[in-house]
């Protein structure tokens, strides 16, 4: 009878945690979304400074125009900028959620 009850709380107590669980586990596939969302970006800025580095390289050939390239290194750093900011953030709600998970944890 004691094992039962044993196990009959142990149930119980995993009932309590399935919410909290769940919404952990959305938390986390937001964070992981996020993550792959700003790695995808992070690849985009990687190819685009290597199309800068082909421009410059034209540039110093003479092949191209000073003044679309200089517009088009504005629009790159603002891009790049976004970018950062958009990392800052998701850090940010990763520490949040490593921080919501150590919280479940040690109410365990």
């Amino acid at each position: 009878m004691s094992s039962q009850g044993s196990s009959s709380q142990a149930s119980d107590e995993s009932a309590v945690h399935v919410p909290e669980l769940g919404a952990l586990d959305m938390a986390v596939a937001r964070a992981v979304a996020e993550v792959r969302a700003l790695r995808r970006r992070a690849r985009e800025a990687e190819e685009r400074a290597e199309r800068i580095d082909e421009l410059l390289r034209e540039f110093a050939d003479g092949t191209q125009d000073p003044a679309a390239l200089a517009r088009r290194v504005t629009e790159l750093e603002s891009e790049n900028e976004a970018l950062r900011a958009r990392i800052r953030r998701g850090r940010e709600g990763i520490d949040q959620i490593v921080a919501r998970i150590r919280f479940l944890e040690d109410r365990r």
